[in-house]
């Protein structure tokens, strides 16, 4: 889809549901949320929060409510957008007489009201704990400046190095790697960094 740069011309470019979204788009104006454009479609918002946007596709159109999980959705109108996503739902329409009015307008003031309750979900941290291999633990333990060094850099490269050694099959490989890792510990560099600057 072109990259477009205002409400009007995201209609205009779906003509084939235009009336269907100037609908869908008075309703939820008629409310305190604002009206913006991002990821080029409307998307309305609540000091700065996504609360509701609209799309159109080939044969379909609807309303996404970015934490629609969180809706009562009594009358059963939404569906999972797709299965790993866990907040967003969407209500979804063929045509003009799908849309209810009057439920539209309640499930908007809804989700405004879920807003203003802080009802969001937390994306997950992945932070997982670095796995240390007998070797490494050993060598960081009999030298408090390499250790030191150790800690100072990110997870992902502390990671990365206990990985490395972890993969060796051999006792003689793993202390191969150790030597080799050992200075670049204690320049403070990641084992990939030079991959990850091309």
């Amino acid at each position: 889809m072109k990259k477009v740069y205002s409400v009007e011309e995201y209609i205009e470019v779906n003509s084939h549901f235009g009336e269907e979204l100037t609908l869908l788009r008075s309703i939820i104006n008629s409310t305190e949320l604002s009206e913006t454009l991002k990821w080029s479609a409307p998307v309305y918002a609540l000091e700065g929060k996504n609360v509701v946007g609209l799309g159109a596709f080939k044969n379909h159109f609807g309303i996404w409510f970015f934490n629609g999980v969180f809706l009562k959705d009594e009358k059963n109108l939404l569906e999972q957008a797709q299965e790993k996503t866990k907040a967003l739902r969407q209500m979804r329409f063929t045509g003009m007489a799908d849309i209810d009015k009057a439920a539209v307008l309640a499930y908007v003031k809804e989700a405004i009201q879920n807003q203003k309750l802080g009802k969001e979900i937390k994306p997950e941290r992945k932070g997982k704990k670095v796995d240390m291999p007998a070797e490494l633990k050993s060598a960081l333990n009999k030298n408090s400046v390499l250790n030191d060094a150790f800690k100072m850099l990110t997870p992902g490269k502390q990671r990365e190095y206990a990985e490395y050694i972890q993969t060796a099959k051999q006792d003689a490989t793993k202390q191969t790697r150790l030597e080799k890792i050992t200075p670049m510990i204690l320049k403070g560099v990641g084992l990939n960094d030079k991959y990850k600057n091309c």
